[in-house]
C-alpha cells in the first residue's frame, strides 16, 4: 500500500467529487480524525483518518513546515 504524505495546509484530491462539483480539499486539522475544507464552497467535513486514507486520490500541494 502506498503511503501518501500530507500535512496541515496540504491541498488534496479525493476520489469522489463533492456535490458542489469539485474534488479538491484543504486539510484544516490532523489527528485521529481529519478535518478538510472544500476549496469551492467552503464546506468543512471531518472524517476518520482510515476513511480519509482510503478516499484520498493524490496530494496536489504539500505545505512545507520550517
Amino acid at each position: 500500500m502506498e503511503n501518501k504524505n500530507y500535512e496541515l495546509g496540504s491541498i488534496v484530491t479525493m476520489k469522489k467529487a463533492h456535490p458542489c462539483g469539485t474534488n479538491e480539499w484543504e486539510i484544516v486539522r490532523l489527528g485521529a480524525d481529519i478535518k478538510i475544507k472544500c476549496l469551492n464552497c467552503g464546506r468543512v467535513v471531518m472524517i476518520p483518518r482510515i476513511e480519509f486514507n482510503k478516499k484520498l486520490k493524490k496530494v496536489i500541494k504539500c505545505e512545507e513546515s520550517v
